[in-house]
């Protein structure tokens, strides 16, 4: 942490703070108290039945959300979209968003005509089946093309259309007569997360001319070859050493762009390099005047105190903890009799797996290897993908996946953030994600998040089942239900007749939408190439309007 706020102190000054004093503070993530529930569900109610080994845990109160509401209320399509970008540019328009908007349906009433892009761009989306904008879009896209150009840090659940807002707003900034001069950076956690910007990036800009894109991962650009590209998407280290090496020209850049924020500027990840990216590579001047946008499902606490610095006096789009997780993702769990059991249940749960296309995650490279290798021994046929793989081999097997060559994926968190395919119906927690903590493992109630949310994409519906089999990991999923405020059903393993059939009628719901929920995607990944997979990756918000042109929009729904 020292380090970091070195190079924060040598480099730039103190950053005006979000909120005058007696507000509410600009990232609040005191969460929602909500304990255990009935017997065979977990969440909202008194107590629940714990493990089979163990007594029932009780849940300690603690303080409500605390996150701010406005008190504004939707009007029509003019509350949905605040306004073209040139109207929040001259302060016509304030910023007020309605913490509830965000429940039920993921698209906004706008249309794409309506947020200032250019024909060109348009055209792109609707060749992607991006038919109109989702409300993260709507709301952002007018902040994000305002002139002069401001930060913006955004947050949405998974699935929702974060990618393609920030790739709409950095195309729209890009002069194209000049597509050998770097103007954008995008920066991604893995090299997945960046193969597929970098894709994304070439099928909305389709139809603009000289849209020049390098993709700036380990082995990608040769020692000594200068980047001649408008826009660079790449992970940190590689950007850092291409700057270093005098290979990559920042002078001109205009925007700058941190997807899954949360990992990226996190202390114990990849703070150090995205903050060096910033502060060492480019020139004095391009510090100042780059638009720095910030993106991600969850903004923790950790995170939160170099926002400022990284992103200052930034529009915010934020939510409350208690809105953060997916609605369309049935939630469940398995009570498993001991460690041992749960691979026996694992493969029972093999025949619903493959209805869609499943996603397990585990907490270490060895364990997914061992998995897959019993599983296949025992006739299952089981795709593993982890960071002991090298570049080319994890791109190879990740687009296997998604055309479908395989059904079952087994992973770490090398790829909690990273999978974007339609027809993934069913996450298995096979461990819970844990986190270091002061006294060891505690739960990691943000990788929860972004795990379930490879399923139940952009309004489709999922499953998540969480595996416990001792206290220890029964508490851990009670903190993150805690956290969230939410349920998780209890999956019956006395009578796997009902257990399947309950599963099954939420699998088949999502293979019925998926053929015509238009896509508008997020795609994630989590953890550089040079972070070891066992340390999980590391939420938030306020509402207020946006009064003068010359200050930050923050924004709660």
């Amino acid at each position: 942490m020292s380090n970091i706020a070195s190079i924060l102190n040598e480099s730039e000054p103190a950053a005006k703070p979000a909120v005058e004093a007696g507000d509410a503070p600009a990232w609040n993530s005191t969460p929602t108290t909500i304990g255990f529930g009935s017997v065979g569900r977990m969440g909202s109610g008194a107590a629940a039945e714990p493990p089979k080994d163990a007594d029932a845990a009780a849940a300690e109160p603690t303080k409500g959300d605390a996150s701010a509401a406005t008190n504004s209320k939707e009007d029509g399509p003019s509350a949905t979209v605040p306004g073209s970008a040139a109207k929040i540019a001259s302060g016509d328009i304030p910023v007020v968003i309605n913490e509830e908007d965000m429940e039920g349906q993921i698209y906004s009433n706008a249309a794409w005509k309506d947020l200032g892009i250019s024909d060109e761009i348009h055209r792109g989306l609707l060749s992607e089946n991006y038919l109109r904008p989702s409300k993260i879009q709507a709301r952002s896209l007018p902040l994000m093309l305002s002139d002069p150009p401001k930060n913006m840090v955004a947050q949405s659940q998974s699935g929702t259309g974060k990618t393609v807002a920030f790739l709409t707003a950095t195309l729209s900034r890009v002069d194209f007569s000049k597509p050998e001069q770097p103007q954008a950076l995008i920066l991604a956690p893995t090299q997945e997360l960046a193969d597929q910007i970098s894709r994304n990036i070439h099928s909305i800009g389709r139809f603009v001319k000289n849209l020049k894109v390098a993709l700036a991962i380990p082995r990608k650009i040769a020692r000594g070859e200068n980047v001649n590209s408008c826009i660079v998407v790449g992970t940190p280290g590689t950007v850092l050493d291409l700057g270093r090496r005098k290979q990559l020209d920042c002078s001109q850049l205009k925007v700058l762009v941190l997807d899954e924020a949360d990992n990226m500027l996190d202390l114990n990840g990849l703070g150090d390099q995205c903050l060096r990216v910033k502060l060492r590579i480019m020139p004095p001047d391009v510090i100042e005047s780059v638009q720095v946008l910030l993106f991600s499902a969850t903004f923790p606490p950790k995170v939160q105190q170099w926002i400022p610095r990284f992103a200052p006096n930034a529009n915010t789009l934020t939510l409350k903890t208690k809105e953060l997780t997916v609605r369309g993702i049935s939630q469940m769990f398995v009570d498993c009799p001991n460690d041992d059991s749960r691979y026996d249940i694992l493969c029972k749960l093999y025949g619903l797996m493959t209805i869609g296309q499943s996603v397990i995650f585990v907490r270490t490279r060895k364990s997914a290897t061992e998995i897959q290798r019993r599983m296949t021994e025992d006739g299952h046929r089981v795709t593993v993908l982890h960071g002991d793989f090298d570049s080319t081999e994890r791109l190879e097997l990740l687009g296997q996946f998604r055309a479908g060559e395989t059904k079952v994926l087994v992973t770490t968190n090398v790829l909690s953030r990273g999978i974007d395919v339609a027809s993934v119906s069913m996450v298995i927690n096979y461990d819970i994600p844990t986190k270091p903590g002061p006294q060891g493992d505690e739960p990691d109630a943000e990788t929860y998040l972004h795990r379930i949310g490879r399923t139940g994409r952009f309004g489709r519906i999922g499953v998540s089942i969480s595996f416990v089999f001792d206290q220890r990991s029964f508490d851990h999923l009670n903190a993150i239900t805690t956290h969230f405020g939410i349920d998780l059903v209890k999956l019956p393993t006395n009578d796997w007749d009902e257990a399947e059939e309950l599963v099954k009628q939420v699998i088949k719901k999502n293979s019925a939408q998926a053929s015509y929920v238009p896509k508008v995607d997020d795609r994630q990944t989590e953890a550089d190439d040079s972070k070891p997979e066992p340390a999980e990756a590391a939420s938030q918000s306020t509402t207020s309007t946006k009064k003068e042109d010359d200050k930050p929009a923050d924004v709660g729904w």
